[in-house]
């Protein structure tokens, strides 16, 4: 997943959208400093660059790019959205008016650093897995930042991890509270297979091999194993698979890089983390007036 071009992924209208909502909340009145700084410059076109200044996946251009050309800047890149970038590396070159390129400089930098970092934690998180042999999938959660989710599933992609579901209704989740308002589990899935129909597949949250045996047997389509031990996962998803073997078997809760191992097995279809979007680091990234990197600021003391 990280080798193929995702960039036009995201719908342009949805792009321009999620641009406009960032510039608005950075940029809500009069931009002064960017005001004054244009007037040195009269309107003409000046060049930025971007760099990367720390190791990680480069994740996000599309939103990067959207920002710039809400502005009336356009943006030529030298590298790729899955490429891995050493610091210091030049990105890409940003031309505009000074004071669109200012007011672009800081949603446009803030998406393509968080993104980036969701990519670098998939991949290694990915890695880390493959490297065991296993040939389940490591997916994220909807344990994302609220207004940013379809960037942070985009960067879960870029890094070659699964996105799970992207909301409530691309997969009918039963959770503990769902069964437990609904009296159980049989009783949970009954009430939700009239409205799912055949078109929407249903996963019931277990917390033991009880309730995944009831869940498989009331007709679900992926049982999570959820906060189970290790050996108690292992087990659970062996009998269950051996009842159901067309069962998917989802592995969760509390699953971090130092733990992902020992919730692999042949048994388990997938395990989902939620620190690839609550637990990821931002990659350093910073756009930098051309004119600026070869006239830098005179020594305040002198």
């Amino acid at each position: 997943m990280a080798h193929l071009d995702l960039a036009t992924l995201v719908p342009r209208s949805r792009l321009q959208q999620l641009a406009r909502d960032w510039l608005a909340e950075d940029a809500p009145w009069l931009d002064i400093a960017g005001w004054a700084a244009s007037r040195r410059s009269c309107g003409h076109q000046e060049e930025a660059v971007l760099l990367c200044k720390s190791a990680g996946v480069l994740a996000g251009s599309p939103f990067f790019q959207a920002v710039c050309e809400e502005t009336g800047c356009t943006v030529e890149w030298e590298h790729r959205d899955g490429e891995w970038l050493e610091p210091v590396t030049k990105v890409a070159t940003i031309r505009g008016r000074v004071n669109d390129l200012l007011l672009a400089e800081r949603p446009a930098l803030n998406s393509l650093s968080r993104v980036s970092g969701v990519a670098t934690l998939a991949r290694e998180a990915t890695q880390k897995a493959k490297a065991t042999g296993w040939t389940g999938i490591v997916t994220g959660t909807r344990k994302t930042t609220p207004g940013f989710r379809l960037p942070e599933k985009y960067g879960m992609l870029v890094g070659g991890a699964g996105t799970h579901r992207y909301g409530t209704n691309d997969l009918v989740m039963l959770k503990d509270n769902h069964v437990w308002a609904m009296g159980g589990v049989k009783e949970a899935l009954a009430g939700v297979r009239s409205l799912a129909g055949h078109t929407l597949k249903v996963e019931v949250e277990c917390r033991s091999l009880e309730e995944a045996l009831q869940a498989a047997a009331a007709g679900a389509d992926l049982v999570m194993l959820d906060n189970l031990s290790s050996e108690s996962l292992h087990s659970a998803a062996l009998a269950v698979k051996s009842s159901y073997p067309s069962i998917v078997i989802e592995a969760s809760g509390g699953v971090t890089l130092s733990t992902l191992q020992q919730f692999l097995g042949p048994h388990v279809d997938m395990v989902s983390m939620g620190c690839l979007t609550q637990g990821s680091p931002s990659i350093d990234f910073s756009m930098k007036l051309i004119h600026g990197l070869h006239n830098p600021m005179p020594d305040s003391t002198h």
